[in-house]
Order: structure tokens, then C-alpha cells, then sequence
């Protein structure tokens, strides 16, 4: 299973969702890291740093982040926010992380199904 820095606008139900599958995610503010306006270059450092992919909300800086490191960060999972169902957003998460042989340099996209 996947290690993986959950952002701190990350939904805790899909958080526990993941958990329940068996990834081992790290919220920010378990890190003692919430409620700091961490910039995203240092969300994505720390992230590194735990050798943790980060899971957020934030799409388009992590896109950004993606591109100016060349892909050198240990994964970047972003998603389109989707509360009715968090069991059937990790459900979606996990399905992407099996997609791929490793999550290091990944830049997956997690989206909501169509209405």
C-alpha cells in the first residue's frame, strides 16, 4: 500500500476511507503541520522528505509543482473534491494508485464521475 501526505484541506473521511483500505496516510495536522499557510513547494518538500505522496485538493499548483521539480517527488495524487460519497472517492484514489507500478515522479488525477 501507499505511503501518503494528506494536504490539510483534505477531507478526514476519505482520509480513514484510505486507512481502511490499508494505505498509510499522514495528515498535515498530525505532522503538527494545519492551520500554517504552508506554501505548496514546502507541502511538497515534506513530503519528500517522508517519502509520502501527497494527496490534495489544490490541482493546478500541484500541476505546477509537477512540471517545475521535472517529476522528482515522490508522487502528487490530486483530485476534484467529491464529499457524497468518501468511501467511493478512496475507492477511486486507491484504483489510481494500483494503476501504476511505483508513485515516485506520478502525477495522477483523481476526478468526480459524471453526475
Amino acid at each position: 500500500m501507499a505511503s501518503i501526505y494528506a494536504n490539510e484541506n483534505f477531507p478526514r473521511r476519505v482520509v480513514e476511507a484510505l486507512r481502511e483500505i490499508g494505505h498509510d496516510v499522514l495528515t498535515s495536522q498530525e505532522a503538527g503541520r494545519a492551520n500554517q499557510m504552508v506554501p505548496d513547494g514546502e507541502v511538497l518538500s515534506f513530503a519528500v522528505e517522508q517519502g509520502r505522496a501527497v494527496l490534495t485538493l489544490n490541482r493546478l499548483d500541484f500541476f505546477r509543482l509537477h512540471r517545475d521539480t521535472g517529476g522528482r517527488h515522490s508522487g502528487i495524487i490530486a483530485c476534484t473534491r467529491d464529499d457524497a460519497d468518501p468511501k467511493g472517492f478512496a475507492g477511486r484514489i486507491d484504483a489510481a494508485i494500483r494503476s501504476v507500478e511505483s508513485l515516485d515522479g506520478q502525477l495522477l488525477r483523481v476526478v468526480r464521475p459524471p453526475a
